[in-house]
């Protein structure tokens, strides 16, 4: 029994002590060498920085700035545009994860709330980027999430409908290629008949033509026989052929 309640107890400190280090104050933390208020300090001064920059400053720095500095001006006057202009600094937080590490800095914008982050690679402190997005409630959030489902949906379905029509116009194809060759038929008959009744024709003419030859032989063998000096007064009536 005894042995039982030391190893409540046990378990007991373990958990208390678990605890009391979970609740570390974050203002109390080394980050790599940098200190909670000066992460702190470098998020506000770069929003007052932002918040005050003239349009001289930042035409200078658009074209003379480095990537990062041109993206963060070009976020700033979106948030501003969508989420009003600045009027007060909130919560402060930082939070190390792996390899990376955020200092979120709270702002109070005329419209909505928004967040300006820095995230930092852990081991040199360098800037990985700079964000500032806006704050969402959990409604909103799941009104876009349904918004996004519901077209997500709707596109899956419009592609599907063209795929149907796709493969229905590969049915229709044949059909029409069967149709065409339909009609192709008849007239194809037609040149046939024209081209059999020309051929007919042509040999009843050389038949005639041929039949003209052999009555002027027969007529002059004839003239021949009986001493005329002409054919003019012989008159075949009809030839047999045998």
């Amino acid at each position: 029994m005894k042995k039982k309640i030391i190893l409540i107890a046990a378990m007991c400190l373990m958990i208390f002590g678990l605890a009391a280090c979970s609740k570390t104050d974050p203002t109390t933390v080394d980050y790599n060498g940098h200190t909670y208020e000066e992460l702190q300090t470098n998020c506000q001064g770069t929003v007052q920085t932002l918040a005050y920059l003239t349009e001289e400053d930042k035409s200078y720095y658009m074209s003379n700035g480095a990537e990062t500095v041109v993206n963060l001006i070009n976020r700033w006057d979106e948030a501003v545009e969508e989420y009003g202009a600045f009027l007060e600094f909130g919560d402060f937080e930082v939070t190390k994860s792996g390899k990376t590490l955020t200092a979120a800095q709270t702002l109070h914008m005329a419209e909505r709330d928004a967040v300006l982050t820095y995230v930092y690679t852990y081991h040199s402190m360098e800037v990985e980027d700079i964000t500032i997005d806006g704050v969402y409630t959990v409604g909103e959030k799941m009104s876009t999430a349904l918004m996004n489902t519901v077209m997500g949906i709707g596109i899956v379905f419009v592609v599907l409908i063209i795929i149907c029509l796709l493969i229905f116009c590969f049915n229709i194809f044949p059909y029409l290629e069967k149709k065409k060759a339909a009609k192709k038929a008849p007239a194809q008959d037609v040149v046939s008949q024209i081209e059999a009744r020309e051929e007919k024709q042509a040999a009843e003419e050389e038949a005639e033509e041929d039949d003209g030859e052999l009555v002027a032989v027969i007529a002059a063998a004839i003239a021949a026989s009986e001493g005329a000096a002409s054919t003019d007064g012989f008159v075949v009536r009809s030839i047999r052929r045998r």
